[in-house]
């Protein structure tokens, strides 16, 4: 509490990945399925099939048929797909607990919210809209660029967001669930807390050098009652 605390006290922004920290978007649209039409169709569009791993993580694929597409046709379908996908997911994914009010705290103490994730950004703003959150994003929606090779741990949602908000890194804190989201943030100066809904998940962050893990966004919630 104490060092949630501490991190939202200087933060005048907050960054959120989507996928783990506002919506756990797969949970009546697996993500592993989607995974397995990703891989049939990209072998059908000339990925060789032994550079299709069989994996439960849609954005594998798309990073995968990129490298093997000098024309981006490939991964620009793979794309068209996944997109569509994740918008119908996003139709009845549940909140993670304490999210919405997050959001509504930080907003009502006058902090701007942004999104930043690997997820396309239809996806997570068809969303917000549903869960009555948009309001509080407004154009701050970045998700998952043309190029693969720009997803995190890559910064560039993040570099965007910071450019929307007009916000210094200094100023803006990211909440994230994964590794990637953690060295994002960290490669732009951003400071960083994560949420971990699992022993998994916590191990993971903390390995990849996470100080800072909660394991309910109930903590950040109250204390963005108190920043």
């Amino acid at each position: 509490m104490d060092d949630a605390s501490a991190l939202l006290e200087h933060a005048s922004c907050v960054l959120f990945d989507f996928d783990g920290p506002l919506a756990d978007l797969f949970a009546g649209h697996p993500a592993s399925r989607i995974a397995d039409r990703l891989r049939r169709r990209a072998g059908r569009l000339g990925v060789p099939p032994a550079e299709l791993p069989e994996t439960g993580d849609p954005l594998r694929i798309l990073r995968i048929a990129a490298r093997h597409d000098s024309t981006g046709r490939i991964a620009a379908e793979l794309e068209v797909q996944l997109t569509r996908e994740e918008v119908h997911a996003a139709r009845t994914a549940p909140p993670v607990p304490h999210a919405d009010r997050l959001v509504e705290r930080l907003a009502a103490g006058g902090r701007q919210v942004a999104v930043t994730t690997n997820n396309s950004a239809r996806a997570a703003l068809a969303y917000l809209q549903r869960r009555g959150l948009a309001r509080y994003f407004g154009s701050h929606v970045h998700g998952r660029a043309a190029d693969p090779a720009l997803l995190k741990p890559h910064p560039d949602c993040l570099e965007r967001a910071l450019a929307s908000t007009g916000t210094a890194p200094a100023e803006c804190l990211m909440v994230g669930d994964s590794p990637g989201d953690f060295f994002a943030a960290v490669s732009v100066g951003v400071s960083f807390v994560g949420y971990a809904r699992n022993d998994r998940k916590a191990q993971a962050l903390r390995q990849a050098g996470s100080e800072h893990v909660v394991r309910s966004l109930e903590d950040l919630t109250m204390a963005a009652a108190l920043a």
